[in-house]
């Protein structure tokens, strides 16, 4: 369990805040628009309100006690980056900030920022991915060019098995589960027989997987 602060109560800052607590770990939740405090509150450790550029009040949260400092802030970058440089410099051991453009990271960067993250243009990237093709269901980057996808059971794999398809060696992607009328069944074995009723998840080069997926 890690102890995380969030600051910036948005749609972003308060559903990684729910998903946190949902996730067991200990939330404090900050805004200084009261009524999102009070959305925020029955779903999270503690929530306050305040202004998260007033240096006092940054240091009366005792900011090195969190093992995560979140700058969920995306609608004054005036504010995000001065809360960014407040929380380095009381302590915060590790500083993650929201940046909805790249001049933004830099700067963040540049002000204490240890990680920079992009929802916008992540959830941007997914959905194009993942609507540009009739056989994608979902898809989560794992690296440059290196990505998982769901997609449904290519027809000619149906009815064989893993090993007589030789997955790894002709398509060069991994298949890391399949899915059936809801349940997950990971690492399926090498005499798993692929069924059209079922969709896979496959990991591998981007091209690899579009080239399987041209039919």
């Amino acid at each position: 369990m890690k102890s995380i602060l969030i600051i910036g109560l948005g749609r972003f800052g308060k559903h990684m805040a729910m998903k946190l607590t949902e996730l067991h770990h200990e939330v404090l939740a900050v805004d200084r628009n009261e009524n999102r405090v009070n959305e925020v509150l029955p779903y999270v450790t503690n929530a306050q309100i305040g202004d998260s550029t007033n240096e006092q009040f940054i240091r009366s949260l005792g900011v090195r006690n969190f093992d995560v400092c979140v700058v969920a802030i995306g609608d004054d970058f005036q504010s995000s980056l001065e809360t960014t440089a407040l929380l380095k410099d009381s302590g915060a051991p590790l500083v993650v900030a929201r940046a909805t453009r790249n001049v933004h990271a830099k700067f963040l960067l540049r002000n204490g920022a240890d990680e920079v993250v992009y929802p916008e243009k992540e959830t941007a990237i997914r959905a194009a991915v993942k609507y540009s093709s009739e056989h994608i269901f979902d898809y989560v980057e794992l690296a440059k060019g290196f990505s998982i996808y769901e997609t449904d059971v290519p027809p000619e794999w149906i009815g064989k098995t893993v090993v007589q398809l030789a997955v790894r060696q002709k398509s060069h992607v991994s298949i890391l589960a399949v899915r059936k009328n809801g349940v997950l069944s990971p690492l399926p074995g090498p005499d798993h027989v692929f069924m059209a009723d079922e969709s896979i998840f496959m990991l591998g080069a981007e091209k690899d997987v579009m080239k399987l997926l041209r039919r």
